[in-house]
This record gives structure tokens, C-alpha cells and sequence, in this order.
């Protein structure tokens, strides 16, 4: 028998928004089951992060672009709305199609855990039960759609039965009509009745998806024992420290601190939630093209001896004048130490660093075991352990080189092989496989968003040229002459220097025009080049307004 309605009889609108209703009700009976279950047996088998993952693994490079310039570091959680909005709509869609074409709604449910499942386990580092949870979410949500399209279809079914079987207003039933039953007993429900089932269960079933969905990612995110692990962890003293300089920092209102705190760091990365790495768990391993496989524990790593370094760290994604780029002082091991133990061949050329969650680095080998470049193993970063998001517990640090080349965050592997061998992660996206950090500088103040009062005015910034260093910086106010700004005392070439100029500004706009010129004598290039693929290029030029 057809379950379904006949086109005589096809829902009004108003079913139909109830049928969405039951859709999207359905769906996140879906999501908070799977939650449940990750959170019992596999916690990376969260469907909307999987897919989340995966989308970010595919989007194209103006995207990825986009998505940063506008969203910045918030460019997950813009993600995450846009995955939610997404499954809001698919699920609606599918509740109206199981209540006009049954089971084209139930089958939509199975093919998004299918879609899922795929998502899940062809993730790096998928554990084995990873796709148990989102089978276990869609035969919820199949189930529950199945039975509120049922309960909508008689609430439907009822109301129809009662409007061609009612009397004309003011006419009494006529108890010898057939069609009115002589028994009570016999009469057919009343029409509100399967109107009320379906809010009740409408109702417990939204209620209780959002509590157990919710609860079961907080559970996800609380349980884990890492955040009170890395509080606890207690780091040896470092065997050399770094020194700063006496007048290193300019005490100006409105510059980049020396040192970027911790909560004030750029973090761009693939990971769309933080991973959770115990340090008593973590192992590296170094293989490839070696003459020894070599696997390291935590332990392993820091009793090698640690020691601080001061670098600056930029992100490929950075546009002229961005801050995507921090400077730290870091704590580690060199990365050339940890690669002499393996031997590397003479062949190889690069190194293929790893993260937990799959991303990938292509490093020049030479830049790892270069002595005279600070190639380190992170563990440690301004005085405490790594933060979580900057990858914990430990991570990969290269002076001179953009991020996504070098910096791999929760690294696991380090892989010597060779470009004409392998890609890394972002290489087959449109980036180049070699990513030396450009020249640039940065007007920090005054800002294009605050007005300047007429007068004497600092003019002020930053200038960085890994692993080189600034020799002068130099600043034109509108189409005059260039003026040699003040330069700070550098930590070293691997960081960037402070700068400043003092300006009689005078009422009216004005444009401010910033370039460096490296010790090499390189001056920075006033060539515009967008971020792809290897790091933008030009001066920046602000437009300050002074009153």
C-alpha cells in the first residue's frame, strides 16, 4: 500500500513547513546521536567536523583566500555557520521530500551518513571505529524522519477526513447517515490528535538532540585531560637564553610588541578543531631516505638539551601590511640534531614533515641542517609549553620560510625524500613547493581608521628580512622625498625589527608609503603580487586622515 499521498490529495503549504520542521528535528537527532556515540568509542567520528575537514582539504585556492582576507582567524568558525546553515536546508528538503515522495526523504538521511562515513574514515589517522558514530546517527535520524512524515501524513489524512465529513454550519449530523458511525467507539479519531503526537514527539525529539548533542561536545571538549596535562608539564631550563638587546623595543604607542603574546599570535592551519596530543603518547618518526629509522618520544626529544630562539613567523596568506606573522621566543631542539640521528642520504633534498591531522610541509632539507640557520623542534613558546592551538606538544619552526612550508603544527613525522617524490599539502593547491619569506615592512601607527591631530606624529612599525636582516627603512609622506627612519636594535636576523619616523603633520589627507632594504642591499620590491603562490609582494601605502 502507498504510504504516500495521491496527487488529488497533495499537502498544503502549511504541511510543508512542518514537514521541513521534521526534517531539520531529524537531522539533529542525527548529529547529537553521532556526538554521543564519538564521544563512547571513536571522538574523531564527529560527522560535521569530518566534512568540515574535508571541505577544507578541497576548496579551491581563491577560497581559501577569500576566506581568510575576510574572515581572518575566524575563518573555521565562519566554516562551521556555513556547514550548519547547509545542513539546516538539505534537512528541510528532506523532510518535505518524504512527506510528497516517500522515502526520497529517508534516503537523503542515509546518504549523508554515507557522505560522512567517507569523510571520516579517509581522514589521516582515522581510528577503526571512526564510522560507527555516524552510521549509529543516520538510523536515528532515518527512523525519526520516517515516523514524523507518518504521524504528518495522518494529522494530514485526519484533517482532510473531517473537513469532507462535517455538516454545514448549522446543520446537525444526521444520526442515519451512513457516513457518521452509529457507535461511538467506531467514529475515527479526532482530527487534532495526530496533530498533537506530532508536536510531542517533534518536541522531545528537538530537546532532546540539542541537550545530548551539546552535552556530548562539551563532554568532548572537557574530558580531554591534555589542556590540565600541558598546565602541569614543567619544561628543563633552557641551556642558552635569548637576549634582548637594550633598546630593542620602542616604548610607542600603537607598535607590535617585540614579542607577540601567546593569545595574540596569528594561528592559520587546516585543523578545524585543535587536536589532542598527550605527550606521553607522542612519538615522531623519521624515516625515508635514511640510513636508520628513528622513532622519539617526548621525553626523547627534550633530554636532547633544550634552548631558546627568537623568530619571527609569517604566513604565506599574509597581504602587504597584514598581521598574519608573529614574532616568539621559542623553545627546542634543533631539527638538524634530530635528522643527524637518521642519517639522511645524499640524495634526498626535502623534508616532508607530517601533522596528526594530516597536513603536510615540504621543507628544504638544507634549510634543516643548515648550522647556521635555526631550524628547531619546538616544545615550548614565550615561557610556557606550546599552546594548544599552536600546536602542543610539539611543532616545527624554520626561520625564513612562510608557514606553510615549514611551520607544521602537532608534527608527528618527518619523512627526507625529495620534491620530484612528493607533495606536501598545499603544493597540487596552487602554492609552490619552496616558500623563502619576502622582504617587507609594516606602517603600525598610526592607523587608517583613526584620525590624526595636526603636529608632531610617530610614524611607526615593523620591517623583517629572514634570515638576512633590515638594514634601513624608509618612509615618504605622499609623492616627497624618502625619509630614513629610526631603526630599533634587532634580536637578530631571524626576527623583525621595530621602526620609527617623527612627522609634523599637517591638517588635510595624507598618504603614508613604507619600504626596507635587506643587509644584502636588496631593496623590497614595489611590485604588487597577490599571496599565490609564494607571498605577496609591494609597499604598503596608507591613507591617514589628520585634522
Amino acid at each position: 500500500m502507498n504510504d504516500g499521498p495521491s496527487r488529488s490529495r497533495r499537502p498544503s503549504r502549511s504541511f510543508w513547513w512542518w514537514a521541513a520542521i521534521a526534517g531539520i528535528v531529524s537531522a539533529g537527532a542525527f548529529l547529537a546521536v553521532a556526538e554521543l556515540v564519538a564521544l563512547a568509542v571513536a571522538r574523531d567520528g564527529s560527522p560535521i567536523l569530518a566534512v568540515g575537514s574535508f571541505v577544507i582539504d578541497i576548496v579551491p585556492q581563491p577560497f581559501k583566500e577569500f576566506a581568510i582576507a575576510t574572515f581572518g582567524e575566524n575563518d573555521k568558525p565562519a566554516l562551521l555557520a556555513g556547514l550548519g546553515l547547509a545542513v539546516v536546508v538539505a534537512a528541510a528538503i528532506a523532510g518535505v521530500l518524504q512527506l510528497l515522495r516517500p522515502p526520497l526523504g529517508v534516503v537523503t538521511m542515509v546518504i549523508a551518513g554515507t557522505l560522512s562515513v567517507a569523510a571520516i574514515v579517509t581522514r589521516a589517522g582515522a581510528t577503526p571505529l571512526a564510522f560507527v558514530p555516524p552510521v549509529v546517527g543516520s538510523v536515528t535520524g532515518s527512523i525519526l524522519l520516517l515516523v514524523l512524515a507518518r504521524r504528518l501524513r495522518a494529522w494530514r489524512e485526519a484533517d482532510a477526513s473531517a473537513s469532507s465529513t462535517a455538516p454545514a454550519p448549522g446543520v446537525p449530523a444526521d444520526p442515519a447517515d451512513p457516513a457518521v458511525p452509529a457507535d461511538p467507539a467506531d467514529r475515527r479519531p479526532e482530527p487534532g490528535l495526530d496533530r498533537r503526537v506530532f508536536f510531542r514527539i517533534a518536541a522531545i525529539s528537538a530537546a532532546s538532540a540539542l541537550i545530548v548533542g551539546v552535552g556530548a561536545r562539551v563532554a568532548t571538549a572537557t574530558t580531554s585531560s591534555i589542556a590540565a596535562i600541558r598546565r602541569a608539564l614543567k619544561l628543563p631550563a633552557p641551556r642558552s637564553t635569548v637576549v634582548i638587546p637594550a633598546g630593542a623595543e620602542l616604548d610607542i604607542p600603537g607598535i607590535s610588541p617585540l614579542v607577540t603574546p601567546n593569545a595574540d599570535f596569528y594561528r592559520v592551519d587546516t585543523a578545524l578543531v585543535v587536536p589532542s596530543v598527550d605527550p606521553a603518547a607522542w612519538r615522531l618518526t623519521i624515516d625515508g631516505m635514511v640510513d636508520r629509522r628513528i622513532e622519539l618520544g617526548f621525553d626523547d626529544l627534550v633530554n636532547m638539551g633544550l634552548d631558546e630562539y627568537a623568530v619571527t613567523l609569517t604566513c604565506v596568506s599574509n597581504e602587504v601590511g597584514g598581521e598574519l606573522l608573529g614574532n616568539a621566543i621559542w623553545l627546542g631542539v634543533p631539527v638538524r640534531e634530530v635528522l643527524r640521528l637518521a642519517s639522511p642520504t645524499t640524495e634526498a633534498d626535502m623534508v616532508l614533515s607530517r601533522s596528526v591531522d594530516g597536513f603536510t610541509a615540504s621543507t628544504p632539507l638544507e634549510s634543516l641542517t643548515d648550522d647556521g640557520l635555526d631550524a628547531i623542534l619546538a616544545v615550548g613558546m614565550n615561557g610556557e609549553p606550546l599552546p594548544l592551538e599552536h600546536g602542543f606538544p610539539v611543532r616545527m619552526v624554520v626561520p625564513g620560510l612562510y608557514g606553510y612550508v615549514s611551520a607544521t603544527k602537532w608534527l608527528t613525522e618527518l619523512k627526507v625524500t625529495r620534491f620530484d617524490a612528493d607533495e606536501a599539502y598545499w603544493t597540487p593547491r596552487g602554492y609552490s613547493a619552496k616558500a623563502p619569506i619576502k622582504l617587507s615592512s609594516r606602517i603600525d601607527t598610526p592607523r587608517i581608521v583613526t584620525a590624526v591631530t595636526a603636529g608632531p606624529t610617530t610614524i611607526a612599525g615593523v620591517a623583517w628580512a629572514q634570515p638576512v636582516g633590515i638594514e634601513q627603512v624608509e618612509v615618504r609622506v605622499d609623492d616627497g622625498a624618502w625619509q630614513q627612519a629610526t631603526l630599533a636594535t634587532p634580536i637578530s636576523g631571524d626576527t623583525w625589527v621595530q621602526w620609527f619616523l617623527e612627522w609634523e603633520a599637517t591638517a588635510g589627507n595624507h598618504y603614508l608609503t613604507v619600504r626596507a632594504t635587506d643587509k644584502n642591499g636588496t631593496l623590497q620590491t614595489e611590485a604588487l603580487a597577490p599571496i599565490a603562490p609564494d607571498g605577496s609582494t609591494g609597499w604598503q601605502r596608507l591613507l591617514i586622515r589628520v585634522s
